[in-house]
């Protein structure tokens, strides 16, 4: 149920099949036909059944070594509360070692860490960080995107990417700063793959030390903003130093072109 692929013990991102490839797009209108908060409030309220526990705790199994992910909060927020409630679920339903959860869930309110605030270039709550800051959520990530985030966390945890070799190579040559954002919704089936790429590409950078990489994952419905500025009317859409770069899922050579052609142009 958490899991991103049915068939295997993680997705393969060399494997094009679980990339639904889309022709440029996908069809998922980012605009709800009623913007009304009350609708909002509810596509975006945490809910996990007793059976969706189960699967989270038997995926989440799967992590070795800690994780430690932060989200940032302030009073004036509508869906704070809920990304609280996210995290700290997910982090219940992780293993255990020494008496500690593998997912330690750090909440950070503005009111007492303004400092903090500004050195992390917080502008937005709710914000979710991973790995230092590499990885952010800008929204609460639910719906579909709950499973992108799970696979996120395990991976994180065993340091295995999926990437091919033939890609890692390449992220080598990225010499610059690459700033990416993937425009995502609750609704959309497709997003959590281009989620996971992206997350994917960032953890490898993270790993070689290189630190060149940032990935946002902003939710939609609630920066709509964010995503008028790129007029962007599908998702998951790629925005790669503040240019749109693709809308859909690329495969991961694709992405990774991309993100050397940015740098080419600088």
């Amino acid at each position: 149920m958490f899991k991103l692929s049915s068939s295997n013990k993680y997705i393969s991102l060399k494997t094009p099949k679980y990339f639904f490839r889309v022709g440029g797009s996908v069809s998922n209108d980012i605009h709800p036909a009623n913007d009304e908060i009350s609708q909002l409030r509810e596509l975006l309220t945490i809910r996990f059944s007793s059976e969706e526990l189960k699967a989270l705790s038997e995926a989440l199994s799967d992590m070795h070594n800690e994780v430690v992910a932060y989200t940032f909060i302030d009073d004036d927020c509508l869906f704070c509360n809920e990304a609280v409630k996210l995290m700290n679920t997910i982090s219940r339903a992780s293993p255990q070692h020494n008496n500690e959860k593998l997912l330690k869930h750090v909440v950070i309110h503005k009111s007492g860490h303004r400092e903090l605030f500004e050195r992390l270039n917080i502008e937005r709550v709710p914000t979710i960080i991973l790995l230092n800051g590499a990885i952010r959520y800008i929204g609460v990530p639910a719906g579909e995107e709950i499973r992108g985030l799970v696979e996120t966390i395990i991976r994180i945890s065993t340091g295995e990417t999926g990437l091919s070799r033939n890609v890692i190579r390449k992220l080598e040559s990225i010499d610059c700063n690459v700033k990416i954002r993937v425009i995502v919704t609750p609704l959309c089936p497709y997003c959590p793959y281009a989620v996971l790429l992206a997350n994917m590409i960032a953890l490898e950078d993270f790993k070689a030390g290189r630190r060149n990489i940032t990935i946002e994952i902003v939710e939609a419905f609630e920066n709509p903003d964010i995503a008028d500025s790129y007029g962007i009317t599908n998702v998951p859409a790629i925005i790669i130093n503040d240019s749109l770069a693709y809308v859909g899922v690329p495969y991961e050579d694709e992405f990774v072109e991309m993100m050397r052609s940015t740098c080419r142009k600088l």
